[in-house]
């Protein structure tokens, strides 16, 4: 089944295979235009053998940046480079590639995580962020803003910008960033989202935002191509999102006319109850899958193919999301028993010789 491809029934696009490069920070652009790093980061990771490439989170505005090493898709300039970025990738290969958009909110003017990871920029080179309320990320870190209403709006625009933008650069699929802490994340859940007005409170209030954007999203972007989300499948707090809450959020999105969820957990502060360990999202993701029409993908120690295989034939979720192992070595697909015994040949030709 892993092997088999995913096809959206709504816009008819589909992906050769259940695996995605899930995207990755590389912190290797410079004023958020992608550099000769992501030719060649994205080229092998193009030619991976995955039914996806996802690029890394790509900020709407420079101060919803998480560093200043962040790809953004704000102005003109980065629009046309993006652009360029894509025709490069297309001429390669037709695997689909799409790009995830966010604002870091609280999370942002950070540290490069190289230098000093979870730790604030510091003097001139710092920003002052903004979030749902103005509760710090964690001790040691500066008070964000909380957003006005007009503060919002701006917000907003910045998400149809870029969403317009990415729409401009040619990919194929759009994916809004509301999980891991990041600031939609910070007005969906109630452990950092403390207002009291028609942003914040009751879930549907703290709903808004994201779904406001979503609908921004859906008008825009074709209705031929995919569009979807990275969600937060539960906060591990006692008192954060629970997963009842976000089928609910899902199901929301689903009504809006959005394709998939990839479905993440954790991140709206440093330390939570979250234990790891192989598809430790499973439980989140199965919810999801059985209570809304949603494909869903999964991310979290998802690399274990066999067990990927199993889990996708008993429909829990239907692709998984790799990361890291993509990262230690982009064609380690080639080189798995299971692909080899179930007759991988998603890989170009070059490096089949011998397979």
């Amino acid at each position: 089944m892993i092997l088999n491809k995913l096809y959206f029934t709504r816009c008819k696009k589909s992906f050769s295979n259940r695996i995605s490069v899930s995207p990755m920070c590389q912190y290797s652009a410079t004023n958020g235009i992608p550099t000769d790093w992501h030719y060649r980061h994205l080229s092998n990771l193009l030619i991976s053998g995955a039914g996806l490439l996802m690029i890394e989170s790509t900020a709407v505005t420079s101060k919803g940046k998480i560093s200043k090493k962040d790809l953004c898709i704000e102005t003109k300039k980065q629009k046309n480079e993006f652009k360029r970025l894509v025709k490069y990738l297309k001429k390669q290969d037709n695997t689909p590639i799409g790009i995830q958009l966010s604002h870091s909110g609280r999370k942002g003017s950070s540290q490069i995580p190289s230098i000093k990871s979870n730790t604030p920029l510091k003097n001139k080179e710092s920003w002052k962020t903004v979030s749902s309320s103005n509760l710090s990320k964690d001790l040691g870190w500066p008070k964000p803003k909380q957003l006005s209403i007009k503060g919002i709006e701006k917000i907003k625009k910045k998400f149809e910008n870029s969403i317009k933008n990415s729409l401009y650069a040619n990919f194929d699929i759009l994916e809004l960033h509301m999980a891991h802490g990041y600031l939609l994340h910070q007005f969906l859940s109630p452990i950092c989202n403390n207002r009291t007005d028609s942003y914040g409170g009751n879930k549907f209030k703290r709903f808004r935002l994201a779904l406001e954007i979503a609908k921004i999203a859906r008008k825009i972007w074709p209705k031929n191509k995919i569009l979807g989300a990275r969600i937060t499948g539960n906060d591990h707090l006692k008192s954060g999102i629970s997963t009842k809450e976000a089928v609910e959020f899902c199901s929301e999105l689903e009504k809006i006319g959005f394709d998939y969820v990839c479905v993440s957990s954790g991140g709206i502060i440093t330390k939570t109850n979250m234990k790891q360990k192989k598809f430790f999202r499973l439980d989140f993701a199965k919810e999801i899958k059985k209570k809304t029409n949603l494909k869903v993908g999964i991310t979290g120690f998802t690399n274990d193919l066999e067990l990927a295989d199993k889990y996708i034939k008993k429909n829990y979720f239907d692709n998984i999301f790799v990361g890291r192992p993509f990262l230690k070595n982009p064609f380690f697909l080639y080189n798995e028993e299971f692909l080899k015994k179930n007759g991988f040949r998603n890989a170009p030709s070059q490096y089949l010789r011998g397979y």
